[in-house]
């Protein structure tokens, strides 16, 4: 069993014939399960040979962790099947929903009470015992903030103790919220507890105005974005960090040049702190 470490790349099914020819691989790759659930044939040989080069991750989507509707227990159990076939090392979820009788295609935010803590806590205990594990749960970007009577940072929070679960700390989602609705990005990230953080996502976004940003993980990670992932290094420690980059994909070495400056950020912080 391999520990997760270093960088990781969400891989699209459009980058595999690169990723299989590669000579540097990252350390990790993500998927979305309900992208690879289900096939076989060419699609399941290909991905099983990404499998066996590079430990993998999964990242769903359609949990609906925060719906009004039950959750599907039948998934669930299918998602178990898949972590277990894959020796995937772990499963990571929104913290938000998208179902509402039919799947939504979109992550829709959750009221931030505390209501909707204990909602949602009861929905990942039973999750987590249905996988035998922790469910890993990210924090969303938000475009409206219904009936908040707490921060963003204070329903994270409240929904990692109450639910005992760990968190995917998504670095650019947090500097898109902190944008769209005039929040401080810094303070967010003070108030994540490093014990929970297991791992981190940084991506491109989209600039409609001034003061309104779209996570479309469609672009290169601008600066301030950058700069924020060195913040979040310095307040909870190096953590394994993953590249996202789902739409307008570059070529692989345009990818391989922003791993290897998540890795450069990383080896700083971990030469800092071993001096």
């Amino acid at each position: 069993m391999h520990n997760l470490t270093g960088v990781g790349l969400g891989l699209r099914r459009e980058l595999i014939d690169a990723f299989l020819r590669a000579n540097q691989l990252p350390d990790f790759i993500e998927v979305a399960p309900e992208n690879w659930m289900g096939f076989g044939g060419r699609h399941a040989k290909q991905f099983a040979a990404c499998v066996e080069r590079t430990p993998l991750i999964c990242h769903g989507l359609s949990l609906s962790i925060g719906g009004s509707h039950p959750l599907n227990l039948e998934f669930v159990g299918q998602i178990k099947q898949f972590l277990k076939q894959h020796n995937a090392l772990l499963y990571s979820e929104h913290l938000s929903y998208s179902h509402d009788g039919g799947y939504l295609y979109d992550l829709l935010p959750i009221p931030m009470t505390e209501a909707a803590v204990s909602y949602v806590a009861e929905r990942i205990l039973k999750v987590q015992d249905i996988l035998g594990q922790r469910l890993v749960i990210e924090n969303v970007s938000t475009y409206a903030i219904p009936a908040a009577e707490m921060t963003e940072a204070e329903f994270v929070v409240a929904v990692l103790d109450a639910a005992d679960c760990e968190l995917l700390l998504d670095v650019n989602n947090v500097y898109v919220n902190s944008i769209n609705h005039g929040s401080d990005a810094q303070a967010f990230i003070r108030a994540m507890p490093p014990e929970r953080v297991r791992y981190l996502h940084v991506a491109g976004h989209q600039q409609v105005s001034p003061d309104l940003l779209i996570d479309t993980h469609g672009a290169a990670i601008v600066d301030p974005v950058w700069d924020l992932l060195r913040y979040t290094y310095q307040h909870i420690g190096v953590r394994p960090t993953l590249l996202e980059r789902d739409f307008n994909l570059p070529t692989w070495f345009e990818l391989q040049q922003e791993l290897q400056q998540i890795r450069q950020i990383q080896q700083g912080y971990a030469d800092a702190n071993q001096a």
